[in-house]
């Protein structure tokens, strides 16, 4: 037995140099990140957002902006779509996993909602949603401010579950995600043009902030502490937007649209200690994105301009289903036109689980 120990700290000490940084990291991450959850007693994660976050509440809505068929979930447990915007699970559902609590973050309009899901968290998110309300009602989706109905709806939930004591030290000590912002820009602002009619794009951008600033304070009022916001990725690499402005290169109009707003996103996030007591967190989206996209094989990528799914080049959501996809998506940052793959997702859940602290967590 002794020498059976020896023999495998010498491996672990042998292979841990030919790990890639990412990895490494990403061991140390887990070990640590539960350790600092059980220590600062995290309940659990609730989740706010659009499809980047969304595990299939927009199955039930009366709306075309689902992901709930082929070949959406391609590498999903089983191979079965659930509604997710990706080949197979989401950020959230990796950091749920990374706490030790689930490996899915459920959606809480599924139907089959078991009450055991409630206390390790649930997803409030909807494909096509966003910041500004009427990129929602464009769509038919569920707004930020239906979202924070159904926190409620949650928090009565739990409380018959658990009790109301334990249900207000529940949302306490939960982590809220909030990752949206796309549609804004894109659908809302620069293809609809209805609020680029009123607004120039920085206007817009401090519209948002002020709308997200708004959002934080409600789940303030409902019991929330710690906040954790995803910024808006790099617009102009996507695949869509790539092929909308005719250019092979990532767009800088649209990129800058992103980080001007991802800068007003940090810079409302540093007042709210100050404002609410609450602790805020910022994960770069667009930082890790686009250095995937400019350093493909630094990730272990092979193809970063187009997605999987189809020609890659402009295809998602409906005009996605049922086409054939590229052999491996681990391969490929973009799973369609404009969502990330699986892996992606999962560096960028990596990135967060890395910047958590215990300032955050306190």
């Amino acid at each position: 037995m002794e020498l059976l120990v020896v023999m495998v700290i010498i491996l672990a000490i042998w292979v841990r140099p030919m790990m890639s940084t990412a990895t490494a990291a990403q061991y140390v991450d887990i070990y640590r990140v539960r350790k600092m959850a059980a220590d600062h007693n995290v309940t659990c994660v609730l989740v706010f957002g659009d499809s980047s976050v969304d595990p299939g509440n927009n199955n039930i809505l009366d709306t075309t902006f689902k992901g709930n068929f082929p070949p959406y979930g391609k590498d999903f447990f089983n191979g079965k779509p659930t509604g997710r915007f990706s080949n197979g699970r989401l950020p959230t559902d990796f950091i749920a996993e990374a706490l030790g609590y689930t490996k899915l973050i459920p959606g809480y309009l599924q139907p089959k909602l078991r009450k055991k899901n409630l206390l390790h968290g649930v997803s409030f998110a909807s494909a096509a949603s966003g910041y500004d309300d009427l990129t929602a009602n464009i769509t038919n989706v569920l707004p930020v401010s239906k979202q924070l109905q159904y926190l409620s709806h949650y928090k009565t939930r739990l409380g018959g579950l658990v009790g109301e004591k334990r249900a207000e030290q529940i949302i306490r000590d939960a982590i809220f995600v909030i990752s949206m912002g796309t549609n804004d820009f894109i659908q809302n602002y620069y293809i609809e043009l209805v609020r680029a009619k009123q607004f120039t794009v920085e206007e817009y951008g401090d519209y948002l902030a002020t709308s997200m600033m708004k959002d934080i304070k409600e789940m303030h009022r409902i019991g929330a502490r710690r906040v954790v916001v995803v910024g808006v990725p790099p617009l102009g690499c996507m695949p869509l937007v790539k092929t909308l402005r005719d250019t092979t290169f990532c767009d800088p109009m649209y990129n800058h649209a992103a980080l001007s707003f991802n800068n007003k996103i940090k810079a409302k996030l540093a007042t709210l200690k100050i404002s609410l007591g609450m602790t805020g967190l910022y994960v770069d989206a667009y930082g890790i994105i686009q250095s995937a996209v400019n350093n493909p094989i630094k990730y272990g990528f092979t193809e970063s301009s187009k997605g999987c799914c189809g020609t890659g080049t402009i295809e998602y959501g409906d005009t996605c289903k049922d086409l054939s996809t590229c052999k491996d998506p681990s391969k490929y940052v973009f799973w369609d036109a404009v969502h990330p793959t699986e892996r992606m997702y999962k560096i960028i859940a990596d990135e967060a689980l890395s910047s958590l602290n215990t300032g955050f967590l306190d």
